[in-house]
C-alpha cells in the first residue's frame, strides 16, 4: 500500500460515529508525537493516530498485521530511552484521547483507567477520594499511565511503595496479533499459571498496547516531612540511610551533587536550604505522625552531625516548606536541559552505590576533564542518574559520539557491579546496544522468543529493546 492509501485506511478505522478518533499528518504534529525527551533520533513518522477505544486500537493492530505497517505507542512522551520515537516511517498510536477514569471501587481501593490518563490526574482522583497513588516523579504532570506501565516507571517513592508494577490489579491489552486480553481481572489472589500482566509491564509496547489498567490505591500518608542534609562524603549517604532506617520508615531517600544544586539555584525560583556548602546532599522524607517520630528524627540528625557524616541540615516545618525543599531535587532536570545533557539511568544494589558512583566519576573525569558531570538520583533504591553536560563550544554530534565511548566504560562498570543499564526508563533505542551488560545471552534469547509469541509479524514498536 502507498502512504496515501495507508493514511486513508487509518482514517476509516477510527471513524467510529460514537467515538471518532483522529489521524494527524501535519508536520508539526508528526514532530510532536514522533519523539520523546531524547534528542538523538529525529522523528519521521508516517502519521499519528489518536484512537478513542480499545476496539479502535484492536482494528489498527489487525490492519497493521495485514499490511506490514509498524506501530509505535506514544504516551506523555517523557521517556529518556527513545522508546516512543518513530524514526523510520512508522504510524504512531497516541493515547492522549483515551484519558478517562472509567470506574472506582472504594471497597477494593481500585480505580480503572484508560491508558492516556495523566499520572497527576490519577493522583488527584485518589486524593479526592481520601486515598493515595504513591508512584511519583517529576514528569507526573504530563506522563501517561500506559507509558508508565510500559516502562515500569519508578520515581521518588520506590523505597517505600515500590515500582509501577506493584500497583497494577489488572490490565486490558491488545496483543501484537490483535487479540484483546483482560489480564488478572483485578484479583488480589489468582494463582492460575503465568501472570501475563507482568510481561506487558516494562515491555515498552513491543508485545502489545496497554489500553486500560486497574490501579490499586492506598491510604494517604500523614504529615510528610522533608529533611535535607549536607554530606561530607559520598559514603556518608549509606551511613545516614542506615541510621535513619533503624528508627524511621522513609518514604523517599534522594541525593544530588553540589554541581546539581548549583544549576537549580542558578535557574531561579529555589533558594539554598542552608548556608553551608557540601559536596553532596541527601533528601529524606518520612511521615511525622507523632511528636515521638519528630524527636527521633532530630536525635538521628544530631547523631549524624556528631559522627561527622552531616555538615548541616534543615527540616520542613510546614507542607509548603516541604514542597519547596523537594524543588531542590525535582528541578534538576529542567535546570540542566539547556546544556543538552547526555543521560544515563543506571542502578546497583543500594549498598554498592558509593563505590560504583566513584568509579564511574573517575573514569569519565579522567578521559574527558572538560565534561561537567551532574549526579542525582534515587539513592535509597540504588538508582543513579548520570548526566554529562555538553561543552558549549562542542558540536552536538561530536558530543554524542564521545558519549558513546563513555557508555562503554560506564556499562563495563555496571556489568562488574551486576547492575542495570536502565533502572527505570526502559531500553528503547538508546540502551539497545548495551542490553548484554545486564542480560545474559540466554535471557535475551527468551525475550526474543516471548516477542515472537505475542508479535509474530514484528509490527509492535519494532527496533526497540532489540533488533
Amino acid at each position: 500500500m502507498s502512504s496515501e492509501q495507508i493514511i486513508a485506511s487509518l482514517k476509516e478505522l477510527v471513524a467510529t460515529p460514537e467515538n471518532p478518533g483522529k489521524v494527524l499528518t501535519d508536520p508539526a504534529d508528526l514532530d510532536n508525537y514522533g519523539k520523546d525527551w531524547t534528542k538523538i533520533y529525529p522523528p519521521k513518522p508516517l502519521a499519528i493516530v489518536l484512537p478513542k477505544t480499545t476496539e479502535q486500537v484492536q482494528a489498527l493492530v489487525k490492519f497493521a498485521n495485514e499490511n506490514q505497517v509498524a506501530l509505535v505507542p506514544s504516551g506523555g512522551r517523557t521517556g529518556l530511552s527513545a522508546g516512543a520515537v518513530a524514526a523510520n516511517g512508522e504510524v504512531v498510536v497516541a493515547f492522549d484521547n483515551m484519558n478517562q477514569i472509567l470506574d472506582f471501587n472504594a471497597s477494593d481501593r481500585t480505580v480503572r483507567c484508560q491508558a492516556g490518563v495523566i499520572t497527576e490526574q490519577l493522583q488527584t482522583f485518589a486524593e479526592e477520594n481520601d486515598l493515595y497513588y504513591p508512584v511519583d516523579f517529576a514528569s507526573a504532570g504530563s506522563s501517561q499511565l500506559g507509558g508508565n506501565l510500559s516502562t515500569n516507571a519508578g520515581g521518588i517513592k520506590v523505597i517505600r511503595w515500590g515500582m509501577s508494577r506493584d500497583w497494577v490489579a489488572g490490565l486490558k491489552v491488545v496483543t501484537g496479533k490483535g487479540d484483546v486480553l483482560d489480564l488478572n481481572k483485578d484479583l488480589a489472589k489468582n494463582n492460575t499459571g503465568y501472570d501475563l500482566r507482568h510481561l506487558f509491564i516494562g515491555a515498552e509496547g513491543t508485545l502489545g498496547f496497554i489500553t486500560e489498567a486497574t490501579m490499586k490505591l492506598t491510604r494517604k500518608p500523614d504529615d510528610l516531612t522533608v529533611l535535607v542534609l549536607g554530606l561530607g562524603d559520598l559514603t556518608n549517604t549509606m551511613d545516614v540511610l542506615q541510621a535513619f532506617q533503624k528508627k524511621l520508615d522513609l518514604t523517599a531517600y534522594e541525593f544530588f551533587s553540589h554541581q546539581a544544586m548549583g544549576h537549580v539555584l542558578a535557574h531561579g525560583q529555589v533558594q539554598a536550604p542552608f548556608e553551608t556548602e557540601a559536596p553532596y546532599y541527601a533528601l529524606l522524607e518520612f511521615e511525622a505522625v507523632s511528636d515521638q517520630v519528630m524527636d527521633d528524627a532530630m536525635a538521628l540528625f544530631e547523631q549524624c552531625v556528631e559522627e561527622g557524616w552531616v555538615l548541616d541540615g534543615v527540616i520542613s516545618q510546614s507542607e509548603t516548606q516541604a514542597n519547596n525543599l523537594w524543588q531542590l531535587r525535582e528541578r534538576i532536570s529542567e535546570s540542566i536541559a539547556p546544556r543538552i545533557p547526555y543521560k544515563n539511568d543506571i542502578s546497583v544494589v543500594v549498598s554498592r552505590v558509593p563505590g560504583f558512583l566513584q568509579e564511574i566519576d573517575s573514569v569519565v573525569t579522567e578521559h574527558y576533564p572538560d565534561f561537567e558531570i551532574i549526579w542525582f538520583g534515587h539513592i535509597g533504591d540504588g538508582n543513579l542518574h548520570l548526566n554529562i553536560l555538553k561543552p558549549e563550544a562542542m558540536a552536538k554530534e561530536d558530543f554524542f559520539e564521545k558519549c558513546q565511548q563513555v557508555n562503554r566504560w560506564v556499562f563495563e562498570i555496571v556489568e562488574r557491579y551486576q547492575g542495570s543499564v536502565s533502572a527505570e526508563h526502559g531500553v528503547g533505542m538508546t540502551k539497545k546496544a548495551y542490553l548484554q551488560y545486564t542480560r545474559s545471552d540466554a535471557e535475551i534469547a527468551y525475550l526474543r522468543g516471548i516477542k515472537q509469541v505475542f508479535d509474530p509479524n514484528n509490527i509492535m514498536n519494532p527496533g526497540k529493546i532489540f533488533d
